[in-house]
């Protein structure tokens, strides 16, 4: 099992110029690093959305770093992504008074946006800025008790010229070539505690 997973989702990677991108850049960091870094595309491993559970969950449960690598849709993740949130990251495993299979990781978020960040502003069409939408990742992140990255993020994903594209794979790629060798890992705080009570999901136990 690898210390660095790449869990990537684009519904359709044929149209995609960044998230295609960053599959290729991380795919050859894992070829450079077999031992460190696995890449897995979720639309191309699950087409009928129908998830391997107890594989993703030996899959990340041995890494140190998860990184969600994905377009944002609406706000927020793919629906093959949602899905695999809400299945893998299990109530008694992920999270809960049981859960603590992801604590003390750390999440790192790389995405693009076919908005540009001037359309994330509060006179902008998205009328927030950027890190408003982030806090659902923030939470989850939180609620597993586990360490947000500070996000890798690319906007106006149809817009930028390929230079733009090229260094931007190129910061990936160094990213996961030299983690956990990163600078500003030392000035972050821990990850967060988010205790959930037992009864606070109902109980599976068929009457």
């Amino acid at each position: 099992m690898a210390d660095i997973v790449v869990v990537g989702a684009h519904p359709h990677i044929g149209q995609s110029r960044i998230t295609r991108r960053l599959l290729r850049a991380a795919r050859l960091a894992s070829a450079e690093r077999p031992e460190a870094i696995e890449v897995c595309d979720l639309y191309a491993l699950y087409p009928d959305y129908c998830i391997d559970i107890a594989a993703e969950q030996a899959r990340i449960g041995a890494a140190r770093l998860i990184v969600w690598l994905h377009p944002i849709h609406w706000y927020s993740m793919p629906p093959l992504m949602k899905l695999w949130v809400d299945e893998v990251l299990a109530f008694g495993w992920a999270y809960g008074p049981e859960g603590k299979a992801l604590s003390t990781k750390d999440l790192w978020l790389a995405c693009s946006t076919g908005g540009t960040e001037a359309a994330y502003r509060p006179d902008g069409h998205n009328r927030y800025f950027f890190d408003a939408f982030l806090h659902p990742y923030e939470q989850t992140a939180a609620l597993c008790g586990m360490r947000f990255l500070p996000p890798l993020v690319l906007h106006g994903a149809h817009r930028v010229s390929d230079a733009a594209v090229d260094e931007h794979a190129e910061i990936f790629t160094q990213r996961l070539l030299s983690y956990p060798e990163w600078p500003e890992l030392d000035e972050l705080p821990e990850s967060l505690e988010c205790a959930v009570p037992a009864d606070d999901r109902p109980s599976l136990t068929t009457i």
